[in-house]
C-alpha cells in the first residue's frame, strides 16, 4: 500500500473500523469516570471525618492513570482493556475487605459490576462471560466471609453515614452504567446512520455501474456477467448482422477540430442508437466511423431480419435529412447478412461483446461494395424479406475470400412505397454536391 501512496504513510487509526473507535472511546470514558468517582468518593469520606486507609483508592488511581498513559504512547488497546477491567472488578472488593464488610463499605462492591458490563460493551459477549463469572464468584465469596465472620462492627462509621454511602454508591454506579450504555446507543445510531448513507451511495454507484454495463452489453449477457457465470460464449444458428459505414467522413476530419469530429460522430451514432432501441436490436460496437448491429440475439422479436431492414432504411433517411449531416455531404452505405454466428465476451479490461463467423464477414464485405446511400443484402436476407420489401435485380459480386456472391440492393418496404406512389430512395452523391431524393 505504501508503494502506491508514494511517501505518504498510513495512520493506523485510519484503518480501524468505526466499531473499534466506539469501543475505545467507551473504555476511556468509563476509566476517566471511575477515576473521578474514586477521588470524589474518597473526598466525601474524609470530609465527613471517616478515617480509613486510602491506599487502595490511591493505588487504583495510579494504575489507572498509568495504563491510560501507556495506551496514549503505544495505542495498545488490548492492554488498556485488560488493566481497566481488572481494576473495575478487583478494586471494589479489595476496598470492601479493607473496610470490613458489605454493610460497612456501603455495598461498594456494586462498582465491580462495571467489569462484566464494560467487557460486554467494549469487547464482545463471549469475552464478557469470564468477567461476569468472576464478578459472581467474588460477590459470593464476600458474602460467605461476611456471614462466617459475623462482624457487625462498623469501624466507628455511623449508620446514617453508611446509609448515605449506600445511596451514593447505587446512584453513582447506576449513573455510570446509564451513561455508558447511552453513549454506546448514541454512537451506534450515528454509525448506523453513516452506514445507511454509505449504503445509499453504494446503491447509486451500483446503479450507475449497471447502467454502464447494460449500455455496453446486451441485457441478457449483462445479467449473466453479473452472476459471475465465467466465460460467456454462445452459438446462434440464425441472426441478421448489419454494418453501416459513413461516407466522406475521413475527408471531413481534415477540416474539423477534434471536438467537432467527435460531436459529429456522436450525432450520427446517437441517432443510430435510438433506432436500434426502437426496433429492439442489439448494438454490438462502433469501429471508427462504422456501426455494427445485430438482430436475433434475444428472441423477444422473432422478425429480426425485418427489424434490421427497417432500421437500415431509417438510417439512410436520418443521415440524408439531418440538417447538420446533410450540409456536410455525409453519406452512409450498409451491408446486411443472415446466418450463424458465434458470440461472446472477450477481455478483462474494457471488455466487449463481439460476433464472429462467416455471416459477420459477409455483412462487412457487402458494406464495402455498397454504393453511397445503398443497402446491400445477401441471398439469405433477401429470401426472408422479398415478399414485404422491394429489391433491385440480383447482382454478382466478387467478394474477397468468398469468390462470387449474389447480392441484392434493398430499396424499401412494399406497402410504404405503394402508398407513397413513388420510391423514396436516397442516392448520396459524391462529395461537394448536394444530396437528392429519388
Amino acid at each position: 500500500m505504501a508503494e502506491h501512496l508514494g511517501t505518504k504513510e498510513i495512520n493506523p487509526e485510519m484503518m480501524e473500523s468505526q466499531e473499534d473507535k466506539l469501543r475505545r472511546s467507551l473504555l476511556i470514558f468509563a476509566a476517566a469516570f471511575m477515576t473521578f468517582a474514586v477521588m470524589l468518593w474518597l473526598a466525601i469520606y474524609w470530609a465527613m471525618g471517616v478515617n480509613f486507609s486510602s491506599n487502595v483508592p490511591l493505588i487504583y488511581q495510579a494504575i489507572s492513570v498509568s495504563s491510560l498513559a501507556y495506551y496514549v504512547k503505544t495505542r495498545n488497546f488490548v492492554v488498556l482493556r485488560f488493566v481497566q477491567l481488572s481494576l473495575f472488578l478487583f478494586a471494589p472488593f479489595v476496598m470492601q475487605w479493607s473496610m470490613g464488610s458489605s454493610v460497612t463499605s456501603s455495598g461498594v462492591t456494586l462498582w465491580a459490576l462495571l467489569a462484566p458490563i464494560g467487557a460486554l460493551v467494549v469487547s464482545s459477549w463471549k469475552e464478557s462471560v469470564p468477567w461476569f463469572v468472576a464478578y459472581i464468584v467474588l460477590t459470593l465469596v464476600s458474602g460467605i466471609f461476611d456471614y462466617m465472620l459475623g462482624n457487625s462492627g462498623t469501624l466507628g462509621i455511623p449508620m446514617n453515614t453508611i446509609g448515605l454511602f449506600f445511596a451514593l454508591n447505587f446512584a453513582a454506579m447506576s449513573s455510570i452504567l446509564y451513561f455508558l450504555v447511552r453513549h454506546f446507543v448514541v454512537e451506534t445510531e450515528k454509525i448506523k446512520s453513516q452506514l445507511d448513507k454509505q449504503h445509499a451511495l453504494l446503491a447509486q454507484e451500483q446503479q450507475r455501474s449497471e447502467r454502464v454495463l447494460f449500455n455496453v452489453l446486451p441485457s441478457n449477457i449483462a445479467e449473466r456477467l453479473k452472476s459471475n457465470e465465467g466465460a460467456i460464449a454462445d452459438g446462434y444458428a440464425d441472426v441478421t448482422v448489419m454494418f453501416a459505414d459513413l461516407v466522406n467522413f475521413t475527408q471531413l476530419t481534415e477540416q474539423m477540430s477534434p471536438e467537432q469530429m467527435v460531436g459529429l460522430l456522436n450525432t450520427v451514432f446517437s441517432g443510430f442508437d435510438n433506432l436500434s432501441e426502437k426496433y429492439g436490436l442489439e448494438k454490438i460496437k462502433t469501429i471508427g466511423d462504422a456501426y455494427m448491429v445485430v438482430g436475433g440475439i434475444s428472441r423477444e422479436r422473432p422478425d429480426y431480419a425485418a427489424d434490421i431492414a427497417n432500421m437500415a432504411l431509417d438510417m439512410i433517411t436520418f443521415v440524408a435529412e439531418h440538417p447538420q449531416l446533410a450540409k456536410r455531404n455525409l453519406g452512409v452505405h450498409i451491408g446486411i447478412a443472415t446466418g450463424p454466428v458465434v458470440a461472446g465476451v472477450i477481455g478483462t479490461k474494457r471488455f466487449i461483446y463481439d460476433l464472429w463467423g462467416d455471416t459477420v464477414n459477409i455483412a462487412s464485405r457487402l458494406t464495402d461494395d455498397a454504393v453511397y446511400g445503398n443497402i446491400l443484402t445477401d441471398k439469405a436476407t433477401f429470401n426472408r424479406l422479398r415478399h414485404e420489401y422491394l429489391f433491385e435485380p440480383p447482382n454478382t459480386l466478387n467478394v474477397k475470400g468468398k469468390g462470387e456472391m449474389t447480392s441484392y440492393r434493398l430499396i424499401g418496404k412494399v406497402d410504404v412505397l405503394s402508398n407513397s406512389g413513388k420510391n423514396k430512395v436516397y442516392q448520396f452523391p459524391l462529395p461537394n454536391s448536394a444530396p437528392s431524393a429519388m
